[in-house]
């Protein structure tokens, strides 16, 4: 191999990495979900889409398509040339949070890049963590960027975790875990589109701003 080949950025090449692996697990996904909707629409197994154990698995196959059209955002590869609805950022917040018992709230009109949409649910990851029994959340756009506020009567409060996002040359005290990953996410994205982050965590509310 020749000394001058190119290496590619190992935060660049995770993220494709995660696009692939998202890319490829919506498909079959996808058609599992379509023939459930054939089956609905046999009439050669009456009754049996109304089973508990069938709206079982089309609840679930649902919230796992779902679910992975928010990380292929959140995980992926996004450029700031590419761009996402507010009515489409509403459908992957609300995908997302469905079966975690949050509700949902956004005020935010127009389009975004999409690296500004994959902020936004990574930090959405970051408050869902917080919410244990699920909660209200708050997601506001306006000329000062974003902020994501959530309530609810009982708020994981990990100050060592949470300070990930301070984005301060000293390392926090422990290393997040595979499902704390979005912190770490979050605070590199930031850096790289030069955006500040603050947030704030109390008894009963948890925000991120930036």
């Amino acid at each position: 191999m020749s000394a001058h080949t190119m290496r590619i950025d190992p935060r660049q090449l995770a993220t494709l990495v995660g696009s692939r692996l998202c890319h490829d697990l919506v498909s079959p996904i996808g058609a599992i979900g379509n023939g459930i909707e054939l089956l609905e629409l046999s009439d050669e197994f009456p009754g049996l889409t109304r089973t508990p154990e069938m709206r079982l698995i089309a609840d679930s196959v649902s919230a796992a398509h779902n679910r992975l059209q928010s990380f292929r955002i959140a995980f992926g590869h996004a450029s700031a040339d590419q761009s996402i609805t507010a009515a489409q950022l509403k459908k992957l917040l609300s995908g997302m949070t469905a079966q975690h018992r949050i509700k949902v709230d956004l005020i935010a009109y127009g389009t975004f890049p999409r690296d500004r949409v994959r902020m936004v649910l990574l930090a959405m990851m970051c408050l869902e963590h917080a919410l244990p029994k699920g909660g209200n959340v708050m997601v506001r756009h306006s000329e000062t960027g974003w902020k994501l506020t959530a309530e609810a009567e009982e708020i994981r409060a990990d100050t060592t975790l949470w300070a990930w996002l301070d984005q301060s040359e000293t390392l926090p005290q422990r290393s997040p875990s595979p499902s704390e990953v979005q912190f770490l996410l979050l605070a590199e994205a930031a850096a790289d589109c030069g955006r500040a982050l603050s947030w704030k965590l109390t008894g009963r509310s948890v925000g991120i701003a930036f």
